[in-house]
């Protein structure tokens, strides 16, 4: 195609309108026009509207149906919750050892020096034992000499890495088929937890031996498992007895025979509780037999928290191979309440005088043994089992040690219809052994996963308060108070959350204790902003700025306030929200001014940005905020940019160009990469106008066929033309890389065009295609219609130059060659409407941007003119109009031969 040369200022003078002075009197045309309406018929015509929008939404779904919908969900899944309470497996509604390990492990810790000590040989002289069982016994208590002295005065941290060696070495010892040596490690280990002499460590303690025996026996059950693999089909998992081979059945009584040969009690216990459910494969009753007869056995250990946690292994195990077996786990904990008093007796007294242990601390040891039986316990179990539970513990005085762990273990429902018998057993304990602070916390853990009473409602919350607010000790206060926080934003109105708010900041504030307590204060805030969601009542809480100024470490603060924005603008939040939020905030935005310290409001849109992440309309207008800032700052130095000036534009760049990417909607990324190019072109920053046309380009394919408007979906074709249009405009004062060839950003382009799946009855491409014309058409002027200021265009870079045109000449020749091969397919598909249309379409293309002193582009036409009439689909008045422009342009300098041209154009009459 030959482009004909332009003079775009005489083209302007001739195309202007010539004005005429006007008298409209009272009117004038872009006054409002008032329309009145009766009161009726206004609130008729709202009725109407939300009638019409209630029956629409009726027929998409009927309330009732949504009514019987819900019964039916909630019998259904009451049903199967039945279900689930009546089955005796274990769910994953049941708390696993694994989540508590490392909390003991954090919680009990020491700095006293800890020692691993071999055992004692035992003696096995006289004629009533055989040989047999002393070498037996002589294999399992002969322990290699020296390993005691290597042992001793350790560290805890060395203590644990030690056991993690013995842990290793076990794994090690069996898979070298050393099962003796095995069984060994796991002895020595055991009878580790007879030694309490660092009494404080002992629960870490059990919690890694225990580690160790819970290898030992997964080594063995799967050993045992291996060998009932028949022609490799392996024993189903309810398998019976019968399933199992003799030569599995003798290894596995093989293991309980070595283990019944352990001299010493604990680790003989420990040893075959280790290796219960290796019964399966000897009986169906083994393990209900096993049960009952090791819970006996633990009455044989006398150091009563030595045997808490033997009944709390126990049930551990008991819960993995039998939990539906609950009388063996009562009986555990049963038999504990009744030698519960020897806590107080001279030898644990004694004890804890040696090693300066204060009773209320050794208390504590017995918790996590204590909660983990009643957990098991209280799983799945009745509401009476509670009432038991509490008149038990009234006979032993209520102990707040065991109080506590019964309101940790059962259901927070039973708990919490139980609140003020709680409440009064817990007035009743003795301060000395176990805080009651400690209970009330407890019980308020209760009370945030379940609702009391509401008679007694106030009444809980005096009471505990009454308890909290006395507290001395401010992280005992703050630990409290964090919890009752909750039930008082639960249950009652901004007046008592008012009071709570005031009571933690008048503890809180002497010696500036909230400085060792910003997690619980910040959880107080998460607390308030879940419950009070108005954002203008939250503020209306007197006490709440002021709680907020305990927060004077300046991180913690800046996470305080993102928390509080984050509760009211979130993932979550329904779109009209958002959108009301969004356009609030924006609002919030725009009247933020720094003056000229251009800087300082950036980094306010930097800091805006990373706190309204989830608000896209937010993230829009601060990215034509940024972009502004850029252009402002391009107006203040007139053009003329310094190197701070340059780096600060370049700054704004950026922030647009990593900030479009996080939008979800791809118009909205396309059109900002166009306008944020655009304002980089202005400030001369070329490289980063091309990274923004190039991200552009790469973005045209990802386009979707289908896209959303106004929650509608439309074809996307219209959209993307618009955008494409205007993107070539720009394209033209867009200079060449120097590194990158002629046209690199129009070829990228075409080429995306090219490759783009266009819907099957759409001319949308060749309509594209037409508008590359009149950009190509327009880069071949010597001087080009607009420019961007200090910005050299193409028109500048190649002056005319001949190679240059030749490039563009053969863009036009491909294009061209598109369009004119789409007409014929739709000639091939009777599409002859469609056709016709084009052709037309085409034809007013080369002739206002074609040179037709061409012969080759006159010709061509002449035929999309004649084909445009060919099957009478042409709209004749269109064509009378187009002729007479022709013939009026041909009266114009230089434009004679246009009139050859109409000579050639015939009008057909329709048919």
């Amino acid at each position: 195609m030959h482009a004909r040369s332009r003079n775009y200022v005489s083209e302007s003078e001739v195309c202007k309108l010539e004005s005429v002075p006007l008298d409209f009197g009272d009117y004038h045309p872009l006054k409002p026009i008032t329309v009145t309406e009766s009161k009726t018929k206004k609130m008729n015509r709202k009725g109407s509207t939300s009638s019409t929008s209630s029956s629409s939404s009726s027929s998409v779904l009927d309330p009732l149906s949504s009514v019987l919908d819900a019964f039916y969900f909630l019998s259904n899944s009451t049903r199967k919750k039945r279900d689930k309470d009546d089955s005796p497996a274990v769910g994953s509604d049941f708390e696993p050892w694994s989540s508590k390990r490392g909390e003991i492990l954090a919680r009990y810790t020491t700095t006293e020096k800890l020692s691993i000590v071999s055992g004692r040989k035992a003696a096995t002289t006289g004629s009533a034992v055989s040989e047999k069982v002393r070498t037996r016994l002589e294999e399992l208590d002969d322990l290699e000499e020296g390993s005691q002295k290597e042992l001793l005065n350790l560290t805890q941290q060395d203590y644990m890495n030690r056991i993690e060696e013995l842990n290793q070495s076990l794994k090690d010892a069996w898979s070298s088929d050393q099962k003796v040596k095995a069984l060994k490690i796991v002895i020595q280990c055991s009878k580790l937890l007879s030694d309490t002499t660092v009494i404080q460590f002992y629960p870490s303690k059990f919690v890694l031996i225990t580690d160790i025996l819970d290898t030992f026996g997964k080594l063995v059950y799967e050993r045992i498992q291996s060998m009932c693999v028949d022609n490799r089909v392996s024993l189903p998992d309810n398998f019976s007895p019968e399933c199992v081979n003799d030569t599995a059945k003798e290894t596995c009584l093989n293991w309980f025979f070595k283990i019944a040969s352990i001299r010493e009690l604990i680790p003989r216990f420990y040893v075959e509780a280790a290796i219960l459910k290796c019964n399966k494969f000897l009986s169906k009753t083994g393990i209900s037999e096993c049960l009952p007869r090791l819970t006996s056995m633990i009455r044989g250990i006398g150091d009563p928290l030595v045997a808490v946690y033997a009944r709390a292994y126990l049930c551990r195990v008991g819960m993995e191979v039998a939990p539906q077996l609950k009388e063996s786990l009562n009986k555990n904990f049963f038999d504990f309440l009744l030698t519960f008093k020897q806590i107080h007796g001279d030898t644990v007294q004694n004890q804890l005088v040696v090693q300066c242990v204060e009773i209320p601390l050794y208390l504590t040891l017995y918790s996590p043994a204590i909660d983990w039986i009643l957990q098991c316990i209280a799983y799945r179990a009745p509401e009476v089992l509670l009432t038991e539970m509490m008149e038990r513990c009234k006979k032993l005085g209520n102990n707040a040690l065991l109080l506590n762990s019964v309101m940790s273990a059962f259901r927070a429902e039973f708990i919490a219809a139980r609140s003020m018998d709680f409440i009064g057993m817990i007035k009743e304990c003795d301060e000395s052994g176990f805080p009651k602070h400690l209970l009330f916390r407890s019980l308020g853990l209760n009370l945030a996963l379940a609702d009391p009473p509401e008679n007694d409602r106030l009444q809980i919350l005096n009471e505990a308060w009454k308890v909290i607010t006395k507290l001395k000790n401010p992280q005992d206060y703050i630990n409290c108070a964090e919890v009752w926080v909750e039930y008082t934003c639960r249950h009652f109105t901004k007046r008592e959350v008012n009071t709570v708010l005031a009571d933690v900041i008048k503890h809180m504030t002497p010696d500036r204790a909230f400085e060792d307590a910003y997690p619980q204060l910040q959880s107080i805030i998460q607390k308030v902003i879940t419950y009070i969601y108005d954002f203008s009542l939250l503020f209306s809480v007197e006490k709440f700025l002021p709680f907020l100024d305990m927060f004077q470490k300046e991180s913690v603060r800046v996470e305080v306030c993102k928390c509080i924005m984050e509760s009211f603008i979130n993932a979550l939040t329904l779109e009209d929200e958002k959108r009301m939020l969004a356009a609030l905030i924006n609002g919030f935005i725009k009247m933020v001014s720094f003056g000229r310290d251009f800087e300082q409001q950036l980094s306010f849109y930097v800091e805006a940005r990373s706190m309204f992440c989830n608000l896209e309309p937010v993230l829009v207008q601060l990215i034509h905020s940024v972009n502004q800032l850029a252009m402002e700052t391009r107006k203040v130095m007139k053009g003329n940019h310094s190197r701070k000036t340059a780096a600060f534009v370049r700054a704004c760049v950026a922030f647009c160009f990593i900030t479009i990417p996080s939008l979800s909607s791809i118009f909205t990324r396309l059109n900002l990469y166009l306008h944020s190019g655009q304002v980089a072109l202005a400030n001369q920053c070329l490289s980063q106008a091309d990274a923004f046309f190039k991200a552009a380009v790469s973005l045209v394919p990802e386009v979707p066929k289908m896209i959303s408007v106004d929650g509608k979906m439309r074809p996307s074709d219209a959209f993307l033309l618009e955008f494409l249009c205007n993107f070539f405009s720009t394209l033209l004062v867009v200079p060449d890389h120097p590194e990158q060839g002629v046209l690199f950003l129009v070829r990228g382009l075409l080429n995306v065009i090219q490759d783009y799946t266009w819907e099957d009855n759409s001319d949308d491409k060749i309509r594209i295609y037409t508008n590359v014309l009149h950009l190509l058409s327009a880069m071949t002027q010597e001087a080009y219609i607009y420019h961007v200021d200090k910005v050299d265009s193409n028109d500048t870079l190649y002056g005319g130059d001949s190679k240059f045109l030749t490039e563009i000449n053969k863009l036009c020749e491909t294009v061209i060659a598109q369009i004119l091969d789409h007409l014929k397919t739709l000639g091939k598909e009777e599409t002859l409407k469609r056709q016709s249309q084009l052709a037309l379409y085409f034809f007013n293309t080369i002739l206002a941007h074609g040179d037709l002193r061409n012969n080759k582009l006159n010709q061509l036409s002449v035929n999309l003119w004649n084909l445009a009439q060919k099957h009478g689909f042409a709209d004749t008045k269109t064509m009378v109009k187009t002729l007479e422009y022709i013939k009026r342009r041909s009266n114009q300098p230089e434009m004679s031969h246009f009139t050859d041209l109409a000579l050639r154009l015939p009008l057909q009459s329709r048919t």
